[in-house]
């Protein structure tokens, strides 16, 4: 919680619903792993320059609880390119709304992780990374 501000672009910004919750009445953790998954794969496309898909989770940290009602904003960068592959650096903030006393508080990290996409063609081939 010590970062002041988002690294990387907002790739997707959404709020957590109920029906995302867990028994605990939290935003379930597959939920919040599945928008950064389409946010990480937004970004693989738009640097690959042809259709990926993801081959691993290189790391996750679950930081704090997500809440309904909170502003879930997902930002990424290129951590790395390979040959085929790209690993995306995700970080995922929250804007809490509803909670009584965070009402005003800024927005703070509640998870981090490293994607892994594979660039394929038409076919599901992999294929080389474009680049500029």
């Amino acid at each position: 919680m010590g970062d002041l501000k988002p690294d990387g672009e907002l790739i997707l910004r959404t709020q957590a619903m109920p029906a995302d919750t867990n028994a605990n009445g939290d935003i379930f953790g597959g939920w919040i792993m599945a928008q950064m998954d389409i946010a990480g794969g937004m970004m693989a496309k738009a640097v690959a320059k042809s259709r990926t898909v993801t081959v691993a989770v290189d790391s996750i940290r679950f930081i704090q609880a997500v809440h309904v009602g909170d502003i879930f904003s997902c930002y990424g960068s290129v951590a790395h390119i390979g040959n085929t592959s790209l690993k995306i650096q995700l970080e995922v903030w929250v804007e809490p709304v509803l909670r009584t006393g965070l009402e005003n508080k800024n927005s703070f990290k509640v998870c981090e992780g490293i994607f892994t996409y594979v660039a394929i063609d038409d076919n599901g081939q992999k294929h080389k990374v474009k680049r500029d």
